[in-house]
């Protein structure tokens, strides 16, 4: 069960109640843009409706705090367990995920009174300090689902023919720092060679290697899958300061390195061929799809929306590898998170600290590991040494899954801001690519 204790920057002084009006608030201002088919349509497995998101957040309060918390609450709808339940299987017959982009009705409108009506029945229950570590993982469960609300309606967006935006381009997007991370342009650099790391090394976190303790140790919430904290035995190695970017990767294309197959796993080649891949999602021309329709892509950006078997193949190419989630951790420990891109409600103006968030995310290049983009690792998602799930449905919250997925790290620019911590695991499986999915390098020292 994670833990919970006072929170660490301003907003969340304020208190837990300040924290969940924001995260529902930002749920909801992010969705203004669209109209009841935008939130209804479901482009592909993986991805859910938003108004589905907006209805599973609601259930996911409704059921693990007011069912059982709060006396006297009747369900809003006895229908709605079944059309949005995630995964639970404690909970009983749900509607198959590829079929949830069929539930035109409730409509938007309706799912937005029904997260009104639990928004309002919660409220006594937010500072009850018994109820504490449930309200903790409340709200980081919907922070979860802002991020996969924003990468699932780009997805639906992309696959439309006219490639329409659900912000304008005059929007500012959620982003870094003005400047990218990189100035290596194409007709002053040649870039990355095969088996040539050269462009990276200006510059590199080297690390000595050792015992590394592992795993969340700090005040505030943590997901189960964060601990408990172990210790591993890591050789020396370097971790590049840079993240991949586009310029780059065009130049892994150029080199063919779509068409070579000693650069892939066995499954990575077989997937490309199967599925015709020659380049990252959302990509065509000198364009990439984004929040704001199709834009000319920045060389110097980080590239997103690449598959573990895109990311190893890459640093195959280059003559060096991924990282493990434990050197990625390890360097990470001295880092802080503050200044990352996130999409964060504390960090809007003061007459407007929620819309002024709500901006379509853009992956720009920013100093430290964290933000633009999840970062692959070449660690499959496994237990932790002495990991033991929770009692009851929670238990199912992350356990389940740890068989046949990669470790993620350093959060994106769609990530809530308190995600981006050192000792928290993303997990994708190896083809996925509609998050904002990058890679950093790494070698042995």
């Amino acid at each position: 069960m994670p833990a919970a204790s006072p929170a660490r920057d301003e907003r969340e002084n304020a208190g837990i109640a300040a924290r969940f009006a924001d995260t529902r608030a930002l749920t909801e201002a992010l969705v203004q843009p669209l109209g009841d088919a935008d939130a209804t349509i479901q482009s592909m497995d993986d991805a859910s409706p938003a108004k589905w998101h907006l209805a599973h957040t609601t259930w996911f309060w409704e059921t693990f705090l007011l069912r059982d918390h709060a006396p006297g609450y009747t369900l809003f709808d006895e229908k709605f367990p079944f059309l949005f339940n995630s995964y639970y299987e404690a909970e009983g017959d749900r509607i198959a995920r590829g079929r949830r982009g069929l539930v035109t009705r409730p409509s938007l409108d309706e799912v937005l009174d029904y997260r009104r009506h639990v928004t309002a029945a919660i409220q006594p229950l937010l500072e009850d300090p018994r109820h504490a570590e449930l309200v903790e993982l409340g709200i980081a469960h919907e922070q979860q689902h802002i991020e996969l609300l924003l990468t699932d309606i780009k997805h639906a967006f992309s696959k439309n023919p006219l490639g329409p935006a659900m912000w304008d381009d005059n929007v500012s997007p959620r982003a870094g720092g003005d400047l990218p991370q990189t100035e290596r342009h194409a007709e002053t650099d040649p870039g990355l060679r095969r088996g040539s790391p050269h462009a990276f090394e200006d510059g590199w976190y080297s690390h000595p290697g050792g015992i590394a303790r592992i795993g969340h140790q700090a005040d505030g919430f943590a997901f189960d899958n964060e601990g408990p904290a172990h210790r591993v035995l890591l050789e020396p190695f370097a971790l590049s300061k840079q993240l991949v970017t586009n310029a780059d990767w065009d130049a892994f294309i150029a080199d063919g390195g779509y068409e070579t197959a000693s650069l892939w796993l066995s499954d990575a080649w077989a997937w490309i061929a199967r599925c015709n891949i020659r380049a990252p999602l959302y990509w065509r021309d000198g364009e990439q799809f984004t929040h704001t329709g199709w834009q000319e892509r920045d060389p110097n950006a980080p590239v997103t929306h690449i598959s573990y078997y895109e990311a190893d193949a890459f640093a195959s190419w280059v003559g060096a590898r991924l990282p493990t989630e434990f050197e990625w951790e390890a360097v990470a420990r001295g880092q802080h998170a503050d200044d990352a891109p996130a999409h964060d409600p504390a960090g809007g103006n003061q007459l407007d600290p929620v819309s002024s968030w709500a901006a379509p995310p853009m992956p720009r290049g920013s100093d430290g590991l964290f933000g633009d983009c999840w970062q692959f690792t070449r660690s499959g998602y496994l237990p932790y040494p002495r990991f033991k799930p929770a009692e009851g449905a929670v238990g199912e919250y992350n356990g389940k899954f740890m068989s046949g997925q990669w470790v993620l790290k350093g959060a994106s620019c769609a990530t809530v801001r308190g995600h981006s911590r050192a000792s928290y695991r993303n997990f994708f499986y190896p083809q996925q690519r509609w998050q904002f999915t990058g890679l950093r390098l790494a070698k042995d020292a």
